[in-house]
């Protein structure tokens, strides 16, 4: 509890320092116009080429954004089906999880190593289910996830994404994804 505390409060912290960044570079740009620097030149001051930060998974399944040293947290289940599709980079439709049922469940495993109880391997089996929704939930719980973590222009890079019907994957060049 009291770590979960610190985490929300830490996060707090983070979105009121971004918030007052935020409000000191309006204030700057407002002076930059008021003195009669063009928009083209602002936009070119803002533009800043932005590196992926490296993803560690470390032995005991924790996700950290290399870069900033922070843990990107996710319920157990949902880590497991980040993991599934970071070792499947060529991606998987949702049509054919079934297929790899017994491959999630051996990462769940990892994740939660004291032994699958009924109730997760009936998560495991909706979770590979394409009539379910279950996938898509914790693919919704991933975007969440790293939406307070990363930048929202490499966003796309860290999740799960693909076309209906498609092939289904997480784009991060995985020169990037470190396991330890």
């Amino acid at each position: 509890m009291n770590k979960r505390h610190n985490e929300r409060e830490t996060k707090e912290q983070r979105l009121v320092s971004r918030s007052v960044l935020l409000d000191e570079v309006k204030q700057k740009l407002k002076l930059l116009r008021d003195s009669g620097v063009s928009e083209s030149e602002i936009a070119s001051l803002l533009y800043i080429e932005r590196t992926l930060p490296k993803l560690l998974i470390t032995k005991d399944y924790k996700l950290i954004l290399d870069d900033f040293r922070r843990e990107v947290h996710m319920e157990p289940l949902v880590k497991a089906v980040y993991l599934f599709f970071l070792k499947h980079p060529e991606g998987i439709t949702f049509k054919c999880l079934p297929d790899y049922r017994q491959e999630l469940a051996d990462i769940y495993q990892k994740i939660k190593p004291f032994g699958l109880t009924e109730r997760a391997i009936r998560s495991i089996e909706d979770v590979t289910n394409p009539l379910l929704n279950s996938i898509n939930e914790k693919c919704s719980r991933v975007r969440a996830a790293f939406q307070s973590e990363v930048d929202p222009s490499l966003l796309e890079q860290y999740i799960i994404t693909g076309k209906s019907g498609e092939a289904k994957k997480i784009s991060l060049p995985r020169d990037l994804v470190v396991w330890e």
